[in-house]
């Protein structure tokens, strides 16, 4: 790869443009809550031309499905039967996708706060794990040029994907970050330490499950995004993937 080919990506251009049309381009983002994975890799699937999928937005919508409809989390076969049937998939028309269930959008339910306390205790359903992989293989196999963020994205969705990234940062700087999200979203200021316990519990949860737990994938690249905006991230992600895809 020579450093004129990136040059060549302008704004008019992006790597899916100089690539084969039958090569695949499968980027994956892992890592902890609160390391700017779903922006960034919003941002980046536009900066290369290709597709984007929030895995997160699958399990908060299963998790939205449960608490509507009164499921306890240890009615493992309620929950896995009734997000079956929503069948849960993207409008690809939206901007971002929109996650849909029964054919309609969720929207922001799956923002909320009960949503957001719940989920990694969904998330941890080993068969419900197995449901959401084999559909994000399926989306992937539509749509085999896809920035896809999560927790076990190259890890176990996506093991052979062209390139893994893992973002982190310090906890209280997620934790900021986190802060300011639920500023925006709901016009109040949550207790810092109060988000940094809570970012830690889901980190706990995260890690120690059995089934697809959040590790660093196999070939990643770390990223510590502590002292790094939303852009330098982005750019720095960008070139690396640009290097991978262009010198294979």
């Amino acid at each position: 790869m020579t450093p004129t080919l990136i040059g060549t990506l302008d704004s008019t251009r992006t790597l899916a443009d100089v690539v084969p049309p039958e090569q695949s381009i499968i980027v994956t983002i892992d890592g902890p809550a609160g390391t700017g994975k779903s922006s960034v890799a919003w941002r980046l699937a536009q900066k290369l031309g290709v597709d984007v999928l929030d895995t997160g937005a699958m399990y908060r919508a299963a998790t939205a499905i449960a608490i509507d409809r009164n499921i306890p989390d240890e009615d493992v076969d309620q929950i896995l039967r009734v997000v079956m049937d929503a069948d849960l998939h993207f409008d690809w028309n939206a901007s971002p996708p929109a996650i849909l269930a029964w054919n309609r959008p969720m929207g922001e339910r799956i923002r909320d706060a009960d949503v957001s306390a719940r989920v990694s205790t969904i998330a941890a359903i080993g068969p419900l794990r197995e449901h959401m992989v084999r559909k994000q293989r399926i989306i992937a196999h539509q749509h085999p040029r896809l920035v896809s963020d999560g927790r076990d994205q190259g890890s176990v969705a996506f093991p052979d994907a062209e390139v893994k990234f893992y973002l982190d940062a310090d906890v209280r700087v997620r934790a900021l970050r986190r802060a300011s999200q639920i500023e925006r979203e709901s016009g109040r200021r949550p207790e810092l330490n109060q988000v940094v316990r809570n970012l830690e519990r889901r980190d706990h949860l995260d890690k120690t499950r059995k089934d697809g737990p959040l590790v660093v994938p196999d070939g990643a690249i770390i990223v510590d995004t502590s002292e790094l905006d939303l852009d330098q991230v982005v750019n720095h992600l960008y070139r690396q993937v640009c290097e991978r895809i262009l010198q294979d």
